[in-house]
């Protein structure tokens, strides 16, 4: 019996071996290459450096500038000129910034409100990395009034209009059976282009980024591991939703989730643009806004129909689809990042799409209930009708 139970540990022991050596034999190899080189001599071109200029912030000093080197080696910073004349400037830490390190450049320059300036940063090498400012504008600083203000706006473009959206739910309850189809398939068409319009604004973003951080892979990433996760969650759910009858009001939590994500990336941009001086929403900005927003209202109640869902509800759901727009404004304004907004972006296109999925199959078995076609023309039509509102809408925004 002793003799069987050394066996199988050793049999583990040789598992475990032939597992591991293949790891030891390559961590083995990379380390030969990494102390004696690949053995092939070649005349050392010059070394490639990336400097990312990831933020310009304007105060009353002038320009100060944060700075990424994102490139393979370490590099310093030998001149800056702005607008083609050059300038003294201090360096925070130093002019030599090593790999993934962070610097700040100072540079009391008396730039003009309004008027555009350009910033060349010029390292020992010669390459010359450029930052642009569209119209200056002082910088906005982090205090309780701006932090109030962030907060209305992020209030009107979110959680206003998907309030008022949700408003229509009592005329919704009056439809039939086809009409309940055409209502769901109306949000599948807002959902669709929800997810396409978060998709192509994360892939923007992430062509913003750093290019060591891969910014539009992640939005990819983003939206398969959001996707997958909650496809995962919802069959694990499965069960127990079916138990308590509480489908169609845990559907609608989840549009309001992919919804509030999509917000939240909108905040983001709201934000980014206040910050940079490039952009002020204007009452006819939020208008625009209001209108875009007010349909994802629908989208959210849109399960809802065959439920009785209490006020508390529909109040969860104003906050949850439109009160991320307010953090997103805060973020943008305050700390914003392409990295990580490309990442947030694409998170929220998963979710969306998750959803697109879940309505779908409601869709599919209400019809099959009903003993009715699943994509009738109303169906197809209210498909078409949800993404040419969004189109409209977004058109209203963008002017």
């Amino acid at each position: 019996m002793q003799t069987e139970l050394m066996t199988k540990k050793s049999n583990k022991v040789s598992v475990w071996l032939l597992g591991i050596l293949p790891l030891l034999l390559l961590a083995g190899m990379i380390y030969f290459i990494g102390k004696w080189g690949t053995g092939v001599e070649e005349q050392v071109a010059a070394p490639i450096e990336v400097l990312n200029i990831e933020r310009i912030i304007m105060n009353d000093n002038g320009f100060e500038l944060r700075v990424l080197n994102s490139g393979p080696e370490e590099l310093t910073v030998a001149q800056v000129a702005v607008d083609d004349a050059f300038w003294n400037v201090t360096y925070s830490p130093s002019p030599t910034i090593k790999r993934f390190e962070r610097a700040t450049v100072s540079i009391p320059y008396p730039w003009v409100e309004g008027d555009p300036h350009e910033i060349k940063l010029i390292t020992e090498n010669g390459l010359i990395f450029t930052g642009e400012v569209a119209a200056a504008m002082k910088t906005p600083e982090a205090d309780t009034n701006r932090f109030l203000q962030y907060s209305l706006i992020g209030f009107y473009v979110g959680v206003v209009p998907v309030g008022l959206g949700l408003l229509w739910f009592p005329f919704m309850r009056r439809f039939s059976s086809r009409g309940i189809q055409g209502v769901l398939a109306f949000t599948v068409g807002l959902l669709f282009f929800l997810a396409v319009d978060t998709v192509q604004e994360g892939m923007e973003l992430g062509a913003e980024a750093p290019g060591i951080f891969q910014g539009t892979g992640l939005v990819w990433f983003g939206a398969l591991l959001s996707f997958l996760f909650l496809i995962a969650v919802d069959q694990a759910s499965a069960k127990k939703s079916k138990l308590n009858g509480d489908s169609g009001k845990r559907v609608a939590y989840k549009i309001a989730g992919g919804i509030g994500l999509h917000n939240l990336g909108e905040g983001l941009a709201i934000g980014a643009a206040f910050a940079a001086g490039e952009a002020a929403l204007g009452t006819f900005l939020i208008i625009g806004f209001t209108l875009h927003n007010i349909t994802e209202g629908v989208g959210i109640a849109a399960p809802l129909l065959k439920a009785r869902p209490t006020l508390k509800t529909f109040l969860a759901l104003a906050v949850m689809g439109g009160g991320p727009a307010i953090l997103g404004t805060w973020i943008g304004g305050f700390v914003f990042n392409q990295t990580l907004a490309a990442l947030f972006f694409g998170i929220g296109a998963g979710a969306i799409a998750q959803v697109i999925y879940v309505i779908f199959k409601m869709i599919l078995r209400d019809a099959k209930d009903a003993g009715t076609p699943s994509i009738s023309w109303i169906n197809f039509a209210s498909i078409t009708m949800g993404i040419i509102v969004m189109y409209v809408t977004a058109l209203l925004v963008n002017f």
